[in-house]
């Protein structure tokens, strides 16, 4: 095999807990051309995973939304002839494209009616498996796996970028600093708001010399306003939401002594790049979704009998679950670390 084509996932942290595919696919198989195919929207995260050569955009939501945009791709990835193409994901139109490209072993789940397009079929874990396992089952069967565990790696002018960042607020680049990630890509899955102002008050009672961070999407900007309240310019925490691109984000987690977060893709980034972390899980499962990195994790994650996790009641009038997590269980986990 000497190119090789995987098709990835399309969220943030499913593309990272797949990131033991491609250092797998390297070590076995070291002078490999390894492409991915993946959607715009990971890109960033892809370029910072070990063992991929190349990022092959279907941009299935706008560039290649029309079927003559997907004949193109299509005739892109035949000129291209790759000897296997391992398929991540497990939707229909993208088993119908590898087939129709004419990629001689492709390799995947029997999911959503794709059997036919696919040469290897790849026997079905079950629910409970860890989707790093579940990525890694794919290959398996051609490849031999030795590290499971998720590595991204930062680059050196994401790394200046947020050295920038200090700077312009007169901060010095060096300070040691902790990081609380408000947002999450779905309510269920966060803390409510007023916790991680208490759990910011608190921190700032108990070390006053240590700073904070809140990082986020632009999306999270007034969110991250309420967290940060009102407080002396020294004693505030530094507001980056909407203000990083995901590299930068990566170097900053990197940077951080501690993360403490939701169960979300930055959460993952942190303990991807081996910062020690506080991961709050409600609605989802630590043994489903829990990180897979190198870095030191205390999970918090309270059985409450309501639903059986995971859960995707996104209607919850009341998000149990994540209010079980006390603030003073979180202050806690974060004095012993």
């Amino acid at each position: 095999m000497k190119n090789i084509l995987v098709v990835n996932v399309n969220w943030l942290g499913d593309v990272i807990f797949s990131s033991p595919v491609f250092k797998a696919i390297k070590e076995n198989y070291p002078q490999a051309h390894v492409a991915c195919l993946a959607v715009p929207r990971v890109k960033e995260v892809l370029e910072s995973i070990p063992g991929i050569d190349e990022i092959i955009i279907y941009d299935e939501k706008g560039a290649h939304r029309t079927p003559w945009a997907k004949w193109k791709l299509i005739t892109e990835l035949r000129l291209r002839q790759f000897d296997i193409a391992f398929l991540l994901h497990g939707s229909l139109t993208r088993a119908l494209l590898v087939f129709l490209a004419k990629i001689p072993k492709r390799v995947g789940y029997p999911t959503k009616g794709r059997a036919w397009f696919l040469t290897h079929q790849v026997k079905e874990l079950p629910n409970e498996v860890h989707r790093c396992d579940y990525y890694l089952n794919v290959i398996e069967d051609f490849i031999k796996v030795k590290d499971r565990s998720c590595v991204l790696e930062v680059s050196a002018e994401a790394q200046e970028e947020v050295n920038q960042f200090f700077r312009a607020r007169e901060l010095d680049p060096n300070e040691p600093f902790l990081i609380i990630n408000v947002g999450g890509n779905w309510d269920l899955k966060r803390w409510p708001k007023e916790n991680f102002k208490q759990l910011v008050n608190r921190l700032r009672e108990d070390h006053p010399n240590l700073r904070i961070v809140l990082p986020g999407g632009a999306q999270d900007s007034q969110l991250a306003e309420f967290v940060a309240g009102p407080a002396q310019r020294e004693l505030r925490p530094v507001i980056l939401t909407g203000e990083t691109n995901l590299k930068e984000l990566i170097a900053l987690m990197k940077k951080a002594k501690l993360v403490v977060s939701a169960d979300s893709g930055p959460l993952h980034i942190a303990n991807a790049v081996g910062t020690p972390t506080v991961g709050l899980f409600g609605p989802t499962r630590p043994e489903i979704t829990g990180p897979r990195g190198k870095g030191r994790t205390t999970l918090l994650h309270k059985e409450i009998g309501c639903n059986q996790a995971p859960c995707y009641y996104l209607e919850c009038p009341d998000n149990m679950c994540m209010k079980a997590i006390t603030v003073d269980e979180v202050v806690g986990v974060i004095k012993q670390i």
